[in-house]
């Protein structure tokens, strides 16, 4: 990969005068110890430009050969989370030594750039088969329909510090390619945890849980949130719950909790944002 060095003008003359005496390229190149394309490159250039000597370059030559570039593009394409140290120590090994600076530089020239990936739920077969089904299932479903729907959900705010982040190489409107992305899965613990619901007529009521929530808890929360809520939007009649399949919304009191007070709830697939 590490690049060659440049004939001197006097083999380069030696060329093209063997040439004009009538030798081919095969006889040329034997007799010199070169290429035989280094031969034909060489002359094809003496008929275009009649001349041997390189011309003056527009910038500074790339320090990464063209076979080199082929080879961390590949990487990346790959291994979208490989570092550019990554790169630089497998350009290393294969003879050209270069900075981190001039792989990002290099990669950016191609079209891609250094992203956060993305953090997507981790997904099962079974979890994207359900998903697609939720899909084809409300398709058609007209506008006015999802506008009854009070949508809820819990969330983890960080008080301190942040997670931490992932970047990878891609390409634009890339973010959410497989290879782009983190998955990620569940779990309690630290921070502020809120529950909050809104509709395509508002937000609703917004709840911090001080607390390990418990299945009688959420249908605390539910009847002191919710419901206000579905009244202060003015939903009117025939609104729609949604919430996920966490085990206190599926538990037997909150289902029985929801018969009670006559909420329709929204099939949702699991593991579905």
């Amino acid at each position: 990969m590490a690049k060659t060095k440049e004939l001197s003008k006097h083999t380069r003359d030696k060329i093209v005068h063997l040439h004009k005496v009538g030798k081919g390229y095969g006889e040329i190149a034997k007799q010199l110890g070169e290429k035989r394309s280094t031969v034909g490159a060489i002359i094809r250039k003496w008929k275009k430009l009649n001349m041997t000597v390189n011309l003056p370059r527009t910038g500074a030559p790339c320090k990464i050969s063209p076979r080199g570039v082929s080879m961390i593009l590949r990487k990346v394409r790959n291994q979208p989370r490989t570092t550019r140290g990554e790169l630089v120590n497998d350009l290393k090994r294969a003879g050209t030594t270069v900075s981190k600076v001039t792989v990002g530089n290099t990669l950016r020239r191609h079209g891609l750039k250094s992203c956060m990936a993305r953090k997507v739920p981790l997904l099962k077969p079974a979890h994207v088969k359900a998903r697609l089904k939720f899909a084809n299932d409300h398709l058609d479903d007209p506008e006015e329909s999802w506008e009854k729907v009070m949508w809820s959900d819990e969330t983890k705010m960080e008080r301190f510090g942040h997670n931490s982040t992932k970047r990878v190489w891609r390409k634009k409107n890339d973010e959410y390619h497989p290879k782009n992305t983190i998955p990620t899965v569940k779990h309690g613990g630290g921070s502020i945890m809120l529950w909050g619901c809104f509709s395509a007529h508002g937000t609703g009521r917004l709840h911090c849980i001080k607390e390990r929530m418990t299945g009688a808890m959420y249908c605390e929360i539910l009847g002191n949130n919710l419901l206000p809520s579905v009244r202060a939007l003015k939903m009117g009649r025939g609104w729609v719950f949604q919430h996920d399949n966490d085990p206190k919304h599926t538990a037997r009191i909150t289902k029985e909790w929801l018969c009670k007070k006559h909420i329709k709830v929204l099939a949702w697939p699991s593991q579905s944002p």
